[in-house]
Parts: C-alpha cells; structure tokens; sequence
C-alpha cells in the first residue's frame, strides 16, 4: 500500500477508543473476581475437616517415584527422612568436585559401584514395598 492509501484509509486510534475497552474488560474481570470472592467468604463450601499437614490419610499415596522417599518416612524420623534424600542429591552434585584424584587402581571403584547399587537395590525395595502396601 501506498502512503496515500494509508491515509485515506479510516483507522480508530488506539488511545483512547481501544484503551477504553480493555479497561472496561478488566474492571469487569475485577468486578467478577471481587463478587465471586464476597459469596465465597458469606457462604463457604467446606467438604471435610481442614487439612492435617501430620495426619496423613490411609488411603493417600503419592506417584510411584516418590513411594520409595514416601516409604522411608515410615521408618525413619521425619527430619532424618527429609535430609536423607537432601544430603544423597547435595553429594552426587560435589562429588566431581571433590574427587579430583587420578585412580591407579580398581578397588576405590569397585566400592563405589557396591555402594550405588545397595543404594539402588534399597530405592527399588523401597518403591514396589510402598507401592503394595
């Protein structure tokens, strides 16, 4: 289009004719919000007791990949049960930092690799006993 027909051409200025409208859908919006929000307060739909952030329901269990840290809160203290899995992720990530050393034998891996998959087998046990019980 040429400059000419631009000029000819009828346009509504955004300022303040679109402005204006958006404006208005957003205190309706608002007005929605605010109204929703005062019945709610008048009149409250309750269908249990409030949650129990220390009473866990029998029947709740949670995806099968947290069954295992879910399984493991049974049987440890709870504080213990939260920094076990912190402390296991904060030393997988350090590790490579902090074994810089070169390997001039197979024992020091050997133990590692013992020690991944104990970890490994009890996670696993973990997770299919939290998943049938």
């Amino acid at each position: 289009m040429s400059h000419e027909q631009l000029e000819n051409e009828e346009t509504i200025p955004f300022f303040p004719d679109q402005f204006m409208r958006e404006f208005r859908v957003v205190i309706g919006i608002v007005v929605i919000a605010v109204i929703i929000g005062v019945i709610g307060m008048i009149n409250p739909v309750g269908l249990e007791d409030p949650a129990d952030p220390f009473n866990t329901p029998a029947h709740v269990k949670p995806e099968w990949y947290f069954l295992g840290l879910y399984q493991l809160l049974k049987f440890v203290p709870k504080t213990t049960g939260v920094l076990i899995p912190i402390f296991g992720v904060v030393i997988l990530a350090l590790w490579p930092f902090l074994d810089r050393k070169k390997e001039t034998n197979h024992k020091p891996m050997k133990i590692r690799a013992l020690v991944v998959a104990i970890g490994m087998l009890i996670l696993i046990a973990l997770t299919i006993w939290g998943g049938v019980s």
